[in-house]
């Protein structure tokens, strides 16, 4: 009773449409839900993401919730989860697509989850690393450690948007570092960020993961852009 007078007050709306959401619905109406546009991509592993990084990094699996496109639900909820401090977005991902990646054989084998790091100045003005809660609850549902004190971002960049993905690679290698390899050694880790555009920042922290003795990675995001 108190729940439903609580809701009568301060009714929970979808995050997208501002519709009032039913006893039933949590964070997303249904319509909403079901017009998101999900990839399945963890169910083939020869999708769009893992060509992404063919003959550029080694990547055992590679797969992405959803397609992202402009003036979309999509789009809606990644730009509230990085600029408007909306970070249960992130949770809400997250226990979705780990509920998902328990369908393959392939996320049975991950040991660690390690998110794309950002560098200690933008974490502090943002105030969270937007995919920590995308990253927390994918390893809770398949059993994995996260981990994000493992990949390091040791300098500040300029925003990556406008650089092509070779500019945009060098810079980023140049600011990442490994610690704690010893944790980290022979380890099958499943990378994840919120959004493989070019691939440029994946694949320069798959590069530098895979610097450390015996690693195998593979790469789950919230979307991929089309």
């Amino acid at each position: 009773m108190f729940h439903d007078f609580v809701n009568l007050l301060y009714p929970t709306v979808c995050h997208i449409c501002e519709a009032e959401l039913l006893k039933n619905e949590k964070f997303l109406c249904i319509n909403c839900l079901h017009d998101l546009p999900v990839t399945n991509y963890h169910l083939d592993n020869d999708n769009p993401v893992k060509k992404v990084f063919y003959g550029r990094v080694k990547i055992e699996n590679a797969a992405s919730l959803l397609h992202f496109r402009k003036k979309s639900g999509v789009q809606q909820l990644i730009h509230d989860l990085k600029y408007k401090g909306h970070n249960k977005i992130s949770n809400y991902l997250g226990r979705w697509y780990g509920t998902e990646l328990l369908q393959t054989d392939w996320s049975k084998s991950i040991d660690l989850v390690i998110p794309v790091p950002l560098h200690r100045s933008k974490l502090k003005k943002r105030g969270f690393n937007q995919v920590e809660g995308f990253g927390r609850e994918i390893a809770t549902m398949i059993n994995a450690e996260y981990v994000d004190n493992i990949l390091i971002k040791t300098n500040s960049t300029q925003t990556q948007t406008l650089k092509d993905r070779i500019s945009r690679w060098g810079q980023i290698q140049e600011t990442l570092e490994v610690q704690k390899i010893e944790k980290a050694s022979g380890k099958h880790i499943l990378l994840v960020d919120d959004l493989v555009t070019t691939g440029a920042t994946l694949e320069a922290c798959s590069n530098k993961l895979l610097e450390i003795p015996g690693v195998k990675l593979s790469i789950a995001t919230m979307a991929i852009t089309n």
